[in-house]
């Protein structure tokens, strides 16, 4: 049964959405690409989609690509599949999921092999800078690319699994900040509600996304001692080579701490500093509790939504600027 406040939302993409079920019951092989470097919704919203239409067409041939995440493959989302270069000669479906630029698809070997698509479908909630893609579908206003597929998907009126409903609601979690950001409205909480139906164990999809070894608490305990706050409250921590190789820390897994200042009266925003020695630049990731960062992100080379965006920086001198304009926005 269709979900009346989802089917308001997707109205303005009615067109796009019947081509995308017309474009998959036309290709019997379908690759599901996503961004390098995955995040919860990136890889929750490319494997619920992935369950969704190996349940309900299983007589197609359906793969997930790209590169496993540092901290999250293994704990929260299984490993990707490896597909030998020959698969991609013949005709295939690609459809790109929280992907808002064509160079950030996976792995070099997936950049190169989406190109040879014989249709590709873009499905996001970034800001369509990119526009790639023979069809797009893009909803800025949605907290995640898995609430937007989640949407599609339930407004099918096809099945969806328990499997795909938790990688969905894992990626609506992991964007939103825990239903915490602006970006959240009703009808989210409605999706949401619609795949905890499904029987979702929730004790065990925080658990899986959120328990942290033991060791972590040094890492935590050093962004503590460490940490400073601007003159009108951006907190922020910086994580040089040295500290990573101290804590034998992958600079992808620089941020994790980012979110624990998130809480605290006088802070309006707060970001991780991480140093990457082996690609020469500066990995930030920046937060906020009101005001949209994402214009300040755009400025330095970065971006993404307004209450969280990031970008990457080639020297410690314009993390200084960053920081100073993140500072002047709460003036």
């Amino acid at each position: 049964m269709k979900n009346k406040l989802i089917s308001e939302r997707l109205k303005p993409f009615k067109k796009e959405i019947k081509t995308l079920f017309q474009k998959i019951e036309e290709f019997d092989r379908i690759v599901i690409y996503r961004h390098n470097k995955p995040d919860y919704d990136a890889l929750g919203t490319q494997l619920g989609l992935y369950e969704f239409l190996k349940t309900n067409y299983p007589k197609k041939e359906v793969h997930f690509v790209g590169d496993d995440s540092v901290s999250l493959t293994g704990q929260c989302f299984r490993k990707m599949e490896i597909l030998d270069d020959s698969w991609f000669n013949k005709p295939f479906l690609a459809i790109f999921v929280d992907t808002s630029q064509s160079d950030r698809v996976g792995l070099t070997s997936e950049f190169e092999s989406f190109k040879k698509a014989t249709y590709s479908i873009k499905i996001d909630h970034h800001p369509n800078v990119d526009p790639y893609g023979d069809l797009q579908i893009i909803d800025t206003e949605m907290s995640a690319a898995g609430e937007l597929v989640a949407d599609i998907l339930i407004q099918s009126g096809k099945e969806i699994s328990k499997e795909a409903a938790s990688e969905l609601y894992k990626a609506i979690v992991g964007d939103s900040g825990r239903f915490l950001y602006d970006s959240v409205v009703p009808s989210t909480f409605e999706t949401a509600k619609i795949l905890l139906q499904k029987g979702l164990d929730l004790s065990k999809i925080y658990a899986e996304m959120y328990n942290q070894k033991l060791s972590d608490l040094e890492i935590t305990a050093y962004v503590l001692k460490n940490y400073h706050v601007t003159k009108h409250g951006v907190a922020y921590y910086v994580l040089d080579d040295a500290a990573l190789q101290k804590f034998h820390l992958p600079p992808e897994r620089g941020k994790d701490n980012v979110n624990v200042f998130a809480h605290f009266d006088g802070i309006h925003a707060w970001c991780s500093i991480t140093e990457d020695k082996q690609k020469g630049e500066w990995r930030v990731s920046i937060r906020s509790a009101k005001k949209s960062i994402e214009e300040v992100a755009m400025r330095h080379h970065g971006g993404g939504h307004a209450q969280a965006s990031g970008c990457k920086i080639k020297s410690f001198d314009e993390v200084k600027d960053l920081l100073e304009d993140l500072d002047n926005l709460f003036a």
